[in-house]
């Protein structure tokens, strides 16, 4: 037996594993509320233990929520375990089937691609466009600020994160953070939500008969693949203008065409675009949604808010955000508010597999074909695992900061990024820009107030990353009264 398996000898089915009692045909369906699916798998993880099982029409699931079974799952991919039959086919029906979705020889023809356009090298190298549209953010922060006008949060974090992604990965100054005219979120965020729902259906009935919202979703999905056309022409142009770009490419999507353009290549049109839009859509929500949280939680939490506060404006003595790539190293509190917001809030809080092969996991046997959903938040908030647990602490994420707590690394029972192989080939990007995020907000301004709707706490909703609920920003210039 391998990490995955435990040394008992004695092992379970799937349908031997306790779990909630559903109904016939539909199984577990009417108890999963698609916005607080999370939530309520988390519920069940409390009543029936860390490995339970639950049906939806006539899948059987094994739900598991050990962080040390979880990563050495998530490690054993793509061998062991791949992404679901069901993602891949939403994906493909919708016309992203880029690294995310992909698996087998499409992913790994991809994977090395995507790798090296979103390395350290490369973020780095974009660091003075990331400065720019960084400057952008809190010029509209600064106008909002000014005139004591409530910023919807998500929404401006996200034309950011859609600016630096269009950016770095497609080399297009999109600058939908000046632009008050229909940008593009208009579209994106209205597509994982709806893929969600498909993902959760018990029956794909869109295949079969339209309803307005498989129209809507279908006119949302053609704008962004018109948008997606532009970006490919725009780079196509570049190639053609500058030749010598095919052999130093600047960019992700230059990088893709050069090397679909080559004899023989194995990369596909489809790989091309579908990674495009892949990148549009993982970019924009994910950081966008993690940044929200943070805001929400540095407001939530004085004492910390104070010592980033410090951290920051000692470092950058008046500059408005960093300047110089080697300070986003130095911001160590600030990035432990990040890792700290990243386990109490995964934007990611459920990940599906399948198993590749006849696989044992913990001491339940799944034969291939076998579905598993992992949790990822129950163990990041165990007390076994984290001292106070609940508690917002970054200290925990420095070097002699608060202790664990329990036997797996901090790193190995939070991953916000995943593990393995299939790990977010996004995260440097991601650091950096929540890292510039911030520095600026903490450094040209003070927290009025971070509102939820109705007031009281940040409600939580999936729709496939987990964000907040409407979330409201109000901000007064630092120093001000």
């Amino acid at each position: 037996m391998d990490e995955l398996a435990q040394a008992s000898t004695v092992l379970r089915c799937v349908r031997d594993l306790p779990g909630p009692p559903g109904i016939p045909v539909l199984g577990n369906v009417l108890q999963l509320q698609r916005e607080r699916m999370h939530q309520t798998l988390e519920d069940w993880n409390r009543r029936y233990g860390p490995i339970f099982r639950m049906r939806i029409a006539a899948r059987e699931i094994a739900v598991f929520s050990d962080p040390q079974l979880i990563g050495a799952v998530l490690r054993d991919r793509p061998e062991g375990f791949r992404r679901t039959r069901r993602v891949e086919m939403a994906a493909r029906e919708a016309g992203f089937d880029g690294l995310f979705s992909a698996n087998d020889e499409r992913w790994r023809r991809q994977r090395p691609m995507v790798l090296h356009g979103l390395d350290p090298t490369h973020v780095k190298a974009f660091f003075p466009t990331l400065v720019k549209v960084t400057g952008r953010l809190a010029r509209r922060w600064q106008r909002a600020a000014d005139g004591a006008v409530a910023i919807d949060l998500q929404a401006d974090l996200m034309r950011y994160t859609v600016d630096v992604t269009a950016g770095l990965a497609f080399g297009t100054d999109m600058n939908t953070l000046e632009s008050d005219e229909q940008v593009i979120q208009a579209h994106l965020d209205k597509v994982l939500p709806a893929l969600f729902k498909r993902l959760m259906a018990p029956f794909p009935t869109w295949r079969y008969v339209k309803l307005p919202s498989d129209r809507r979703l279908d006119a949302h999905l053609g704008a962004l693949h018109r948008a997606v056309d532009q970006f490919i022409a725009e780079a196509r142009q570049r190639l053609e203008r500058e030749p010598a770009r095919r052999a130093a490419p600047s960019n992700l999507i230059e990088a893709m065409i050069a090397e679909r353009d080559l004899p023989d290549s194995p990369l596909t049109d489809g790989d091309v675009s579908g990674n495009v839009l892949t990148m549009l859509l993982a970019g924009e929500d994910t950081t966008a949604n993690t940044l929200a949280w943070l805001v929400w939680l540095l407001h939530a939490n004085p004492r910390a808010a104070r010592r980033a506060t410090e951290e920051v404006r000692a470092l950058l003595g008046g500059a408005p955000c960093p300047d110089r790539h080697e300070q986003l190293h130095q911001l160590e509190f600030v990035e432990a508010c990040l890792h700290e917001t990243m386990r109490l809030k995964p934007v990611a809080p459920l990940i599906m597999v399948e198993a590749v092969r006849d696989a044992v996991v913990g001491d339940v046997a799944l034969p291939a074909g076998s579905l598993l959903m992992c949790l990822m938040r129950p163990g990041a908030t165990d007390e076994r695992q984290f001292a106070d647990a609940m508690a917002f602490v970054p200290e925990r994420w420095l070097e002699g900061g608060a202790p664990a707590g329990g036997p797996t690394s901090a790193k190995r029972a939070s991953m916000p990024f995943g593990a393995g192989p299939r790990m977010c080939p996004g995260r440097y990007l991601a650091i950096a820009e929540m890292k510039m995020v911030v520095a600026m907000l903490l450094a040209g301004f003070d927290i009025a107030a971070v509102d939820a709707p109705g007031g009281g706490p940040a409600q939580e909703r999936l729709a496939f990353t987990m964000s907040p609920v409407g979330l409201t920003l109000r901000l007064r210039r630092a120093g001000t009264a």
